[in-house]
């Protein structure tokens, strides 16, 4: 395996991150908002229905990682599912944005969890092969953080379009829910072209790496024994989850906290461009301390930004809140780059105990774990705003007041303080890593 990669591949590998960012971003600020103040399913129900589907997904996702760890074409394992699956993520992206105008409830729900189900399950057969060519690109501790940063600059630019971008596209088309078809048109093109830079440029490398001849079964128990893997995926469930209800909480504590829901843009935008702009800086941290150590720095950082926000940032105003977006931009950019870079490591860590290859089958499981999180941050959400009375497009109540404070700041903030907790007890350093790879090297030099 290849210690350094050209920027060529660091580009073109990068630039397929810009479609799973879209779909995180829209379905994250937008989705829950569209189902509630447009298509006008019950927060509750909503929030049930995004919670189903991915439930669902979750039976599926283990399968796509195995079935990509035996695949075995001249595309590779891996690449062939982002062309074949490109096309459909975007059709069905646009399709779960589109009000089906059923007048009854239950309709609603039903559709909108079979549409998010079936989008879930087209988005995991692009992304989970995609996210597992990182730890084949290169083998270097370093040089994985690099290609990590690469991956998490087209997040954070998906990111900000799609979360700067989306108000001024519905406002091109002359209702709301035209406005809401033609802006996941916008990003649904664009993700699939993303996918398909990705495949046409990268290559994926040569390492005689045979497809995996044992049942899911085998692979998922010897998965589930990896401990740092578990205690890094922990962490990440607790952080996705936290970001996920944070962000989906932005709209509505800027519409009906300070009445003006068009600034919401800007504080996206702030946020997100501090997150992009200290990549290198958390990157640099990380070959200072560590990854773990840089990353429990980040969480911390956003616990303060969140818990401020909540209950102080409409004291100060709409345009002081911006510093306090950029401090929790500050902290993301950690939640962006380094567990996508200590994931690979925590393969390596299996291939060095097994000797089997099967970056599929974790890929699925990450991929699930972001996922879910997302779905149950949607349900906690949903649930909450049900139980603190919201009602949309009104005045809302002291009560509903309290739930949005509460959705935004404390409960992501406990979130993140159990992914620092699970994180603390990682065990995989820098030296502990080039031990592996030694493991490793002289593993497979006595098989030469």
């Amino acid at each position: 395996m290849v210690a350094k990669t050209s920027l060529k591949t660091r580009l073109g590998f990068g630039v397929g991150e810009f479609s799973s960012s879209i779909f995180f971003t829209v379905t994250s600020f937008w989705l829950m908002n569209f189902l509630t103040d447009e298509v006008r399913l019950s927060a509750a129900l909503a929030g049930t229905a995004l919670l189903v589907g991915k439930i669902w997904d979750a039976i599926i996702d283990p399968f796509i990682g195995h079935i990509s760890d035996r695949t075995r074409t001249r595309w590779g394992r891996r690449r062939p599912y982002l062309l074949f699956f490109s096309i459909p993520f975007g059709i069905a992206f646009v399709i779960m944005f589109t009000n089906p105008g059923i007048p009854d409830q239950i309709g609603k729900f039903i559709w909108a969890m079979l549409i998010y189900t079936i989008l879930c399950i087209v988005y995991s057969f692009t992304n989970i092969p995609y996210n597992a060519l990182l730890p084949e690109l290169s083998d270097d501790y370093n040089e994985r953080t690099s290609i990590s940063g690469f991956k998490q600059v087209f997040a954070v630019f998906g990111t900000l379009l799609g979360a700067g971008a989306a108000l001024p596209i519905m406002g091109l088309f002359a209702t709301r829910t035209a406005g809401f078809t033609g802006m996941a048109a916008v990003f649904g093109f664009l993700g699939t072209i993303s996918l398909l830079v990705t495949f046409f440029s990268v290559r994926e490398p040569s390492h005689g790496i045979q497809p995996v001849a044992e049942r899911i079964w085998k692979s998922l128990k010897d998965v589930f024994t990896n401990r740092p893997y578990l205690l890094l995926l922990a962490s990440w469930f607790t952080n996705s989850m936290a970001v996920a209800v944070a962000e989906s909480m932005l709209i509505y504590y800027y519409k009906y906290i300070f009445q003006d829901e068009y600034a919401v843009t800007l504080a996206m935008i702030s946020l997100l461009v501090a997150t992009i702009l200290t990549f290198p800086l958390w990157i640099w941290i990380s070959k200072k301390i560590g990854k773990k150590g840089a990353y429990l720095i980040g969480m911390s950082l956003t616990i303060v930004a969140v818990l401020v926000i909540a209950f102080t940032a409409d004291l100060i105003g709409v345009n002081s809140t911006l510093v306090l977006m950029i401090l929790a931009g500050v902290g993301f950019g950690a939640h962006y780059v380094l567990p996508w870079s200590m994931v690979p490591d925590t393969i390596e860590y299996d291939y060095a105990c097994s000797g089997v290859r099967r970056e599929g089958i974790y890929y699925s499981l990450w991929t699930f774990v972001i996922a879910f999180g997302g779905a149950l941050a949607g349900f906690i959400v949903g649930q909450g705003l049900e139980i603190f009375e919201y009602i949309p497009d009104i005045v809302q109540s002291a009560r509903s007041i309290l739930g949005i404070r509460l959705l935004i700041g404390p409960i992501p903030a406990a979130l993140f303080l159990l992914g620092n907790l699970a994180i603390a007890f990682y065990p995989l350093t820098r030296k502990r890593y080039e031990e592996i790879q030694a493991q490793i090297r002289e593993r497979d030099v006595g098989k030469a």
